[in-house]
């Protein structure tokens, strides 16, 4: 039988869709992660790992040394270089499907998608690749790979056979006390960070789930997120080696690669919340506030700063800069014949601590009015804002009749200064505010004052204390430590 044109039209479309219903049939019953795009992670016989490269210099490096160092060992290997923006002088990268440039910074022309690291990597392990380093044996990347596979570390590591080979270091993180130590680690091959050039390989899966997993400096903000989870690295004796022209050759890249980077370390140390290092030999950088700052924390609305609802504590250049304050205060107080005491939660810090309440945020003095004419600044703060010779601001309180000295004119935090007279024995003052220990108290207190240590120096406070502040918060609170306002968050209640 002869089929006409329209009839051989017909078969064939009913041959195409049977085609398709069989190809949907099909698909649907595949796995889920065999549809997805890319090589699936962990495919036999092909890579598992994907070589990411990040910590690396636009204006010189040897990156395409050490992409192609990886190629060589094996043509199919992923690499990712991932960048903030586009680098410039351009970046000679092989033209292969394997090797991507990632942009992580959000552009109005690109999806969300292409400013996340997560979507340029489809393997299971990630291998973060300094710049400097390449491939000189196969299988080191594979080898790695089991190493972690067999447990015990969440990262491994393999030094880069350069001026500074990676090193192990032990690594406390108090996110509470803002507060990053650096020391030296019990055992050479497993520690919390690295110092010093190293491959570094994790799972994709850990390396995305932090906060900031490609944040620059890389040693700095990987190992900060990991020392914090628990997370322990095991450094192997697999050394990768060093490129042959190697980047940062001339002394004016290698000023302005340390220049770059150590502005990048402070913006990262800020970001994640860190005002305090401490190094291995006790070195202290700080990256918090100073006297040409304003402080790390705004105006404090019931006695209870915002840190605290974040489960921090005052932060440790603001309780530098009270210490700073409150023995500069009391040097001037003590040099004019101005008698004081330590007053509420300092004296109560000092009773307890020796030192500032950990989570206090201003210092509190009580002062003879009688007294103030002695002292210059005193005197001067009676008519207006007077800033010394240091720069501390002494002024009237708008709150009330009291004083107050500002660590500068930038930075508020203070030192409160409560002028007291006697009346019948009874010490009161004309202010008084809504506070708990706010209260008169009899004058015997002072009669005599005793040296209590405070803050690092020694300063007057009144004779049984313990007695005095069981007066003013109630027995027992010396060992019972606690919040300023429970009513809104206690001490108990957070973390």
């Amino acid at each position: 039988m002869r089929l006409t044109r329209c009839q051989a039209a017909l078969a064939a479309a009913i041959t195409l869709n049977l085609l398709v219903l069989f190809y949907v049939s099909w698909l649907q019953h595949q796995p889920r992660n065999s549809r997805a795009r890319g090589p699936r992670r962990g495919t036999a016989g092909g890579p598992r790992v994907t070589v990411l490269v990040r910590e690396f210099e636009a204006f010189d490096n040897a990156v395409p040394e050490l992409v192609d160092s990886f190629l060589q060992q094996d043509a199919a290997q992923p690499v990712v270089v991932a960048a903030d923006t586009l680098p410039y002088p351009p970046l000679a990268l092989p033209r292969v499907p394997n090797v991507r440039l990632a942009l992580l910074q959000p552009a109005l022309d690109r999806p969300v998608a292409a400013s996340r690291p997560e979507t340029y990597v489809a393997t299971e392990f990630v291998a973060l690749v300094p710049d400097g380093a390449r491939a000189d044996t196969p299988g080191q990347l594979e080898r790695m790979v089991e190493v972690l596979r067999a447990g015990g570390a969440r990262l491994v590591a393999a030094p880069v056979a350069s001026a500074n080979p990676a090193r192990c270091l032990a690594l406390n993180v108090s996110l509470r006390e803002w507060t990053a130590r650096y020391g030296p680690a019990p055992s050479a091959l497993r520690c919390d960070a690295l110092d010093g050039d190293a491959v570094v390989l994790l799972r994709a899966r850990d390396l995305f789930n932090l906060s900031a997993p490609l944040a620059r400096p890389m040693g700095t903000g990987l190992f900060l997120q990991t020392a914090l989870r628990g997370w322990a690295v095991q450094l192997l004796d697999l050394p990768f080696g060093a490129a042959r022209q190697p980047p940062l050759a001339t002394a004016h890249a290698r000023w302005k690669a340390e220049r770059e980077g150590r502005a990048r370390r402070a913006a990262l140390l800020r970001a994640l919340g860190i005002r305090l290092v401490s190094g291995e030999g006790g070195r202290l950088e700080w990256f918090g506030c100073n006297k040409e700052t304003p402080r790390c924390f705004g105006t404090v609305v019931g006695d209870t700063p915002a840190y605290l609802y974040e489960e921090r504590w005052t932060p440790p250049c603001c309780l530098r800069a009270l210490r700073e304050t409150a023995r500069y205060v009391v040097g001037v107080l003590e040099a004019a014949g101005v008698r004081y005491w330590l007053e509420g939660g300092s004296l109560l810090g000092a009773a307890r601590h020796g030192d500032i309440i950990p989570w206090d945020y201003d210092v509190d003095l009580g002062i003879y009015l009688e007294d103030v004419g002695n002292c210059e600044q005193l005197r001067g703060a009676e008519a207006g804002s007077v800033v010394d010779e240091r720069g501390f601001v002494w002024e009237k309180a708008v709150e009330g009749d009291f004083f107050r000295v500002q660590y500068s004119e930038s930075n508020h935090l203070h030192v409160d200064l409560w002028p007291f007279y006697p009346r019948n024995g009874v010490m009161t003052k004309d202010t008084w505010l809504d506070h708990r220990q706010d209260v008169e108290f009899p004058e015997h207190f002072l009669q005599p004052l005793v040296p209590l240590s405070f803050a690092g120096f020694v300063a007057q406070a009144p004779n049984n204390y313990r007695r005095f502040l069981e007066l003013k918060f109630g027995p027992g609170v010396i060992e019972n430590p606690e919040y300023p306002n429970p009513s809104l968050l206690s001490l108990a209640g957070s973390g």
